[in-house]
């Protein structure tokens, strides 16, 4: 492990489903070169783990001994290793810390733990959002809402440092379904344009699902209706169905952890651009972090947490 600047330290990886981010990191946590892949989890249970991660490192030129620290779907039990959840509530601090080893590699290479949620009315489990959490920025001391936008979204409830709950809500998931596999495909067509936060039927049917709590699924068949009846253009069915499926999951989230105040919202994007406009129209403050930024500097924290670099 080198003490100087600019000279590598450490791997820092964000291995997902479809994609694979590997930055290098020198002790003080600066990044010194970056590679991104379509090399996800899918990609590796075929071709290898160890081999895919190899073979980004020795395009780096990265030294044979360097340690690395791994977030994401390859600890799920589909990945290269199995990393346990951790049961919240947890301290952020001792999640990153409990990463789990791979055995029989040159490498210590080490995989950072999702986060479990044992209530019997509210089970639930994620697995990569708690390093962008570590990376967010968050205060140590107080309460803060956490919202990340995605195929399966998280809200997180954070009191002074620790995780104290959270829950998910499909809602990108749900989108792609209704649009491909629903009545509403017939409304949406083949390849509707991706929504703007200023198109109109996006907010006012975020303001529908807003003001009736969440409570969506008889509005669904309006979208289809408002076609036959209204002439509702493709284009703007896609808004519509955008708007209710955010507004509900913010409403809906809002019942759970309480409505007003302030949201940090951890998003990239377009999809950041929709969800700061929709928390907006909800009346909520948002602190808006890069989710990129947030998971990188998560993993340079985990590193920092299980000794692969020095604590700040």
């Amino acid at each position: 492990m080198s003490s100087a600047r600019n000279v590598p330290s450490v791997a820092a990886v964000d291995w997902g489903t479809t994609r694979l981010r590997v930055w290098l990191v020198d002790e003080a946590g600066n990044v010194l070169a970056e590679r991104r892949g379509d090399d996800g989890l899918i990609t590796a249970q075929a071709a290898g783990f160890s081999t895919i991660l190899e073979g980004h490192l020795t395009a780096m030129g990265a030294p044979e001994t360097m340690p690395v620290i791994i977030c994401g779907m390859a600890g799920s039990r589909q990945g290269w290793l199995e990393a346990p959840y951790v049961s919240v509530p947890a301290p952020i601090g001792a999640i990153l810390a409990g990463a789990a080893r791979i055995p029989g590699q040159r490498r210590d290479i080490r995989i950072v733990p999702g986060l479990a949620q044992h209530q019997a009315d509210a089970p639930d489990v994620m697995r990569g959002e708690e390093t962008q959490l570590a990376g967010a920025g968050l205060p140590a001391k107080g309460r803060h809402l956490v919202c990340m936008p995605g195929t399966h979204s998280k809200w997180v409830l954070v009191e002074d440092g620790a995780v104290a709950g959270f829950g998910s809500w499909p809602t990108g998931e749900l989108f792609s379904v209704l649009a491909a596999h629903s009545i509403l495909r017939h409304s949406l067509g083949e390849q509707p344009r991706p929504v703007a936060p200023g198109n109109p039927y996006f907010q006012r049917w975020c303001e529908i699902a807003l003001a009736e709590g969440g409570d969506i699924t008889s509005r669904l068949f309006s979208i289809r209706a408002a076609g036959l009846l209204q002439d509702l253009k493709a284009d703007d069915a896609a808004a519509c169905l955008s708007g209710l499926l955010i507004g509900g999951e913010i409403a809906s989230a809002g019942r759970r952890y309480g409505k007003g105040g302030s949201v940090v919202l951890v998003a990239s994007g377009a999809l950041g651009t929709l969800y700061t406009e929709a928390l907006g129209l909800a009346g909520l403050a948002v602190r808006a972090v890069d989710a990129d930024e947030a998971v990188r500097a998560g993993l340079i924290e985990a590193a920092r947490e299980n000794g692969m670099i020095a604590q700040t």
